[in-house]
Order: structure tokens, then sequence, then C-alpha cells
């Protein structure tokens, strides 16, 4: 068997049942040899007549250690589910993270990681006034007392590293009004930065350290969800699974982990942050904004205890029972899960003229699920562009593509009971939208959610699937909306690219106008301001200080 570092081992099933075939046959002559003869075929090959149709892992089954990297292709010629033995995927980018200092980042990323982080402030004050944020906040208090290192924003909570990062980046997440970019998997970068921040003031490090931090966690963060092939999301798994391989790094940076240390702290991580589905199907809970902080929760934990020397597998991605691997025994649509590896690590950015991947990522204008954004935005604007009153219309039709219509129109979504549904309700948004003119924070009350006249407005949305728009996305979210009105007449409008998108970002003043929203009532519009003055000049910024004071009422 071939040693060569990190080489893949592939097995296809021959023609004859029993028969399994090493594509480097010249290699495995001796092997074959031994086996075709008879020895060794027992359970070996009993499963290979049961499951000859079947992609399956036999490495487990072999009686030589020197044969454990490999995979079987099925009868349709699908090679799926081989994993590496050595120099992982994990050391290329720990090896990265650890080499990139500030004087490498790009003007341009350093720019939009200020203004992710105005952004995700405001979400932050928004977010803190959410009733699963109190809840959190209380149990927190409870468990551990008052008294640490790290701050809480609003509330002044002193607490340690770990319950800071996830208390803060819990209410970033908690409106789901913080930023977006979907691929394969959608994700919400924004959602780690607790991790950093809370690092930073433990450590007493500057702006440029977070901002640094930042960039890191967005490059790994959206590389991890463009290389699924389909996303993990198509086999029932959250995005929050990816986040586990991806706030380690982000943290460790902070703590200056050696790449061995890091590559045990994305070990550690991700060993114990899968997600399943169910947090956004059907019903939604306050574990759909939950499980995504607590991923960089433990980025944080597991950064610190890599720095005591504590392991992970440093396998964790593309070895043994690794992320690669275990999904390569999922099928979709007749064609196994496999991972662009190579792109993960593919021209990983290290200097300013590089492309950093934080400036492709977008914002929300609106508080809602992604995908509800491009069709909001169309009724909106033919309501407008006609002269709609809600009134006169009989019909909302609703072209998007098929997992827009899975996530945002199943039954569920017709009847929220409650802020987890209502946003990710595309008849609920839709419908408040049409009525009240605007959708805001103030349209997640739950005295609005609960309001009965909205109902036959929500009836009125019909979500169906366009096959047209498949191949044009992920890179736009076209989406058609029909209104016909009482009086028979139609209009229609189309938008494929909604507001906050890289190509049509939203200025600093319009963050800021959304960030003032949120934060009013929580510590004033001059206060807000102030925050924007200070993340604008974070590279000045000596320690955490000055913005954790400006982050508590």
């Amino acid at each position: 068997m071939s040693n060569r570092r990190g080489a893949f081992r592939t097995y296809r099933i021959g023609p004859q049942s029993g028969q399994l075939v090493p594509t480097r046959s010249a290699h495995h002559a001796g092997w074959r040899r031994r086996h075709e003869s008879g020895a060794g075929r027992g359970r070996l090959w009993s499963v290979c007549e049961r499951l000859i149709h079947r992609s399956v892992i036999l490495a487990d089954l072999l009686d030589s250690t020197r044969y454990q990297s490999f995979s079987i292709e099925s009868s349709g010629g699908h090679p799926v589910a081989s994993y590496k033995t050595d120099r992982f995927v994990s050391y290329d980018l720990a090896e990265w993270a650890c080499s990139l200092t500030y004087d490498k980042l790009s003007q341009a990323s350093i720019e939009r990681a200020k203004a992710f982080w105005f952004d995700s402030l405001g979400c932050a004050l928004g977010g803190s006034q959410q009733e699963d944020a109190r809840i959190l906040l209380e149990h927190h208090r409870a468990m551990s007392g008052s008294g640490g290192p790290c701050t809480c924003f609003v509330s002044g909570f002193q607490t340690n590293p770990v319950d800071a990062a996830f208390l803060n980046s819990h209410m970033i997440r908690a409106m789901d009004f913080n930023d977006i970019y979907w691929k394969a998997d959608p994700s919400h970068p924004s959602d780690i930065l607790g991790a950093p921040l809370a690092l930073c003031e433990y450590k007493g490090l500057s702006g440029k350290d977070l901002i640094l931090a930042t960039v890191i966690a967005y490059e790994i963060e959206m590389r991890l969800v463009e290389i699924g092939r389909p996303g993990i999301r198509e086999y029932g798994w959250h995005h929050a699974t990816l986040t586990g391989f991806a706030s380690p790094f982000s943290a460790g940076r902070v703590l200056e982990l050696s790449p061995t240390q890091m590559v045990n702290a994305v070990g550690i991580c991700a060993s114990r942050t899968g997600s399943l589905g169910a947090v956004t199907a059907g019903k939604l809970t306050n574990m759909k904004n939950t499980v995504d902080p607590w991923a960089a929760r433990m980025g944080v934990e597991s950064a610190l205890l890599a720095a005591r020397g504590f392991s992970g597998p440093e396998h964790i991605f593309d070895g043994k029972e690794g992320l690669f691997h275990v999904f390569g025994h999922s099928v979709c649509q007749g064609k196994p899960c496999t991972f662009d590896a190579e792109g993960l690590t593919a021209e990983l950015p290290s200097s300013p003229d590089a492309h950093y991947r934080i400036v492709d990522c977008g914002m929300k204008s609106f508080p809602i699920e992604a995908l509800s954004h491009a069709p909001l935005t169309a009724m909106m604007k033919c309501v407008k562009e006609n002269a709609i009153a809600a009134s006169d219309v009989a019909e909302i039709k609703v072209e998007v593509i098929a997992r827009a219509a899975d996530i945002l129109g199943d039954p569920h979504k017709y009847r929220p009971t409650g802020k987890e549904t209502a946003d990710h309700s595309l008849p609920y948004c839709l419908a408040v939208g049409l009525v009240d003119g605007m959708v805001t924070p103030l349209q997640f009350k739950q005295e609005r959610i609960e309001d009965k006249s909205l109902e036959p407005i929500m009836d009125m949305v019909k979500v169906v699937p366009n096959e047209e728009f498949e191949s044009l996305f992920p890179e736009f979210q076209p989406s058609r909306v029909t209104l016909t009105l009482k009086n028979g007449q139609s209009f229609a409008t189309r938008v494929d690219v909604p507001k906050g998108d890289p190509r049509d970002p939203m200025t600093m003043d319009e963050i800021a106008v959304k960030a003032r929203a949120l934060g009013k009532e929580v510590v004033g519009e001059e206060r807000v301001d102030q925050i924007r003055d200070c993340v604008m000049n974070l590279e000045g910024e000596p320690s955490m200080e000055r913005l954790m004071n400006l982050m508590t009422a």
C-alpha cells in the first residue's frame, strides 16, 4: 500500500459478487491474491455480498492496519467515504491562522470587520431584551454567581470568558437580525464573535487583536459552508455543526496557540458540537438561536483546554469518522455526499492584496430568516410601485427555490405562536408587511404575532418552488411575488439580490439607523452613536474596556 502523505486508498466492487478490486491494483496485488485465494474472506466478503449495491466502509473489518483507509464504489461508480490517515487539513488551517497577523490583512477586510462589529453590537442591544436572553442570563447568574474578568452586554454581568462568549454571542443572534452567508449551507459568522471578544477582554488585548480574530472567524466559517456537495442541511444537520469547526481557530488565535494546540482545540470543539436540523424545522423554539452561540462558547473552552495541553482528534475533518468520512455514507439524489477539501484551504489569504471572505458576507435589512428577504423585498416593492392596498389583495403567490419553500412555507409557519417561528414564517412576514407597511422588531412582539386579523392574510400566501430558480442559487436568491387583487388584476415583481447583499450593501449610515432602532430603548441613541465611533476606530483601542463600558446599560 502506498505510504504517501495524505493519500486516499480507494477500492471498488468488481463484476462478481464478493470481488473487491483496488483501484491501484499494482500496489495491492499481493493483498488481492491473498483474499481471492480464500484467506480472510469470511466476514468481509459476506458484508460485500449483502451490500453489493451500497457504498460502505469496511476498514474496521480488515485484519491489517496497513489497509485502514479506503472506500468502496457501488456499481453506480460513485466513490464514497474515503478518509486520510495523515497530514490532516486541520494542520493546514491551523498553520494559516497562527501565521496570520494584522499587518497582512487587506484594508477592505478591516473595514468590513468593523462594519460587522457595529451591526452585531446593534443586534446584541436588541437581543438583550428578548425573553430567551433574559432566561439565559438568569440561569448563568444563578449557576456561577457574580465576579469574573469578562463582561456581558447591557447587564454588565461579570463572569468567566466561556460564559461571556456564550451570552454575548446569543444576544447577537437572538433576534435573527445579524449577518448572513449562504452557499451550500447557511451561516451567520457573527454568531462566533462573542468568542474572540471575551478572550480579548480576558487577556487585555487590543482592537487590532479583535479585528484579526474576526477576519479568521469569517474566513473559515464561510469556507466551510461553501464546500459541501450538497450541504449538510440537506441531510438534516444544522450549520452550527460547522461553526464548531470554525470557532476554535478564532479563539485559538487570540490565545496565541501553537498550530498543534489549535489542531487539538478544533478536535475538542467539533467532537461535541453536532447539531440536528430539528432546531429550525417545524415549530421553532429557543434553541433555534442558541445552538450556534453554543458552538462559539465551546470554541473558547476548547481553546483554553488546548492551551493547557488537553488533546483532541487531529483527524476531525478528514480522517476516520471525521466530518467528511461520516457524511460520505449519506446519499442525496442518488449521489454520495462529498466535500471539496481542497477548496477549504485553496488560496488562504495572507497579504494586504489578497481577497478575504469577510467582504463577501451580507447583512440583514429585516429581522427575519435569510431566505425570506428576497420575497419580502419583492412584495414591498410591488405594493409600493403599484399603490396596492392590503384590503384589495386576494392572493399572494411566492415563487422561490425548493429549500426556501420547505423552510418557510411548511404548515407550522401559517400559525406561528412565538417569535422563533414567526421570523422564519414567510406567510407571517408577508402578511404583517402587507398590513403594517414595514417589518421591524415591532412586528415580532407577542401581541402582534397573536393578532387573529393576520390569519386570513397568511392563508392568502401560496409558496411554490420554481425549478428555473434552482440553478441561480446560491449566487442569487431569486424570488417572484405575484399579487392578485379582488378585482382580478395581477402584479408581479422579481428580486434576485436582497438589500444587504454585498452587491447591494448596507451603508454605515443604514447600519446606524438599524442600530439606533434596536438600541434606543436599551442604551439610548446617543450611546449607539458612541459605540459606532468606538468600533469604527477599533484598531486604535488598546483594550476592550471602552467598548464594554459603552455596551453596558
